[in-house]
């Protein structure tokens, strides 16, 4: 495996094995690496015939009340990680490398990036959007490998990369979850001991919501109200938001439709950290 940690490097070796007709899989990553992360490396290893991947704590995304500086970070672990599972290349650059002058461009993904994640981190998206729009760049032609976890950047990343003509496939992969059903997340590490017993409430208010429709609610409130009470239930959690969108617009529909796609998201407070969690979907046809 080959560590990079300037632009031009990474740049100029993905550019030779693209001469050389070779697709490239590109799996961006804030490190701290977890078994999600991996998933998505062993994605790109089976598609591509070159995996690379990215690690970098981005401060553009960080608001000043945001944990930036404790964010946690283990490179050599992540690198070994990274090795044992075949990756070709690993991009490691420094804050000085990615941004060596106060970014004065930015990159907004307007609609998608206001509502949910949107409130809660105003200035979240935006730097997001301009890091991976940056990853993009550097790298080229590639196919880009997303978790879902994070369902709302994934909406906003592929719609930015729709916009921009960036020649890069983006694909999204499956939450991987631990035993107890709580999606993986770098953060989980934050979590006490009770708080972490607490963690799974957001996946079983997912579920509730899911079996809700599944059963036959077609009122998108009452799906919210019901995710919502359970998250609410929990004296550890408080709640920022339980939602229901259309998977495709993050559109939330009033009524749901027969077929429709959709998926059910939420975000809470376990104490300091702040856990996301989602699950998609599908709207069956009402039994007459």
């Amino acid at each position: 495996m080959q560590v990079h940690e300037t632009i031009a490097s990474f740049r100029r070796s993905l550019d030779v094995e693209r001469a050389s007709d070779r697709r490239v899989g590109l799996v961006p990553t804030m490190g701290y690496l977890h078994d999600g992360h991996l998933s998505l490396m062993r994605a790109a290893g089976a598609e591509c015939d070159v995996v690379a991947v990215t690690i970098f704590v981005n401060p553009l995304q960080f608001a000043a009340d945001e944990d930036l500086t404790d964010y946690p970070r283990d490179l050599s672990r992540d690198l070994g990680l990274c090795e044992s599972l075949g990756v070709d290349y690993a991009f490691t650059p420094s804050v000085e490398e990615m941004y060596p002058q106060p970014a004065l461009t930015t990159v907004a993904v307007d609609a998608l990036s206001q509502t949910m994640e949107g409130v809660a981190r105003p200035t979240h998206f935006a730097g997001v959007a301009t890091v991976v729009a940056k990853l993009f760049n550097i790298a080229g032609q590639c196919v880009a490998y997303f978790g879902e976890k994070d369902y709302q950047q994934l909406a906003v990343i592929r719609r930015m990369a729709r916009d921009l003509d960036f020649p890069v496939t983006v694909i999204g992969c499956p939450i991987v979850r631990e035993r107890d059903g709580v999606a993986m997340s770098s953060r989980n590490v934050y979590l006490t001991s009770a708080e972490r017993d607490a963690a799974p409430t957001l996946h079983r208010s997912l579920q509730a919501g899911a079996a809700a429709i599944v059963a036959g609610e077609r009122d998108a409130e009452e799906v919210r109200a019901l995710m919502a009470a359970i998250v609410d239930a929990e004296p550890l959690a408080q709640l920022e938001y339980a939602e229901v969108v259309l998977a495709d617009t993050l559109e939330p529909p009033v009524e749901l439709e027969d077929e429709d796609e959709v998926r059910l998201l939420v975000a809470a407070k376990l104490g300091g950290p702040r856990l996301l969690d989602n699950l998609g979907v599908r709207v069956p046809p009402v039994r007459e």
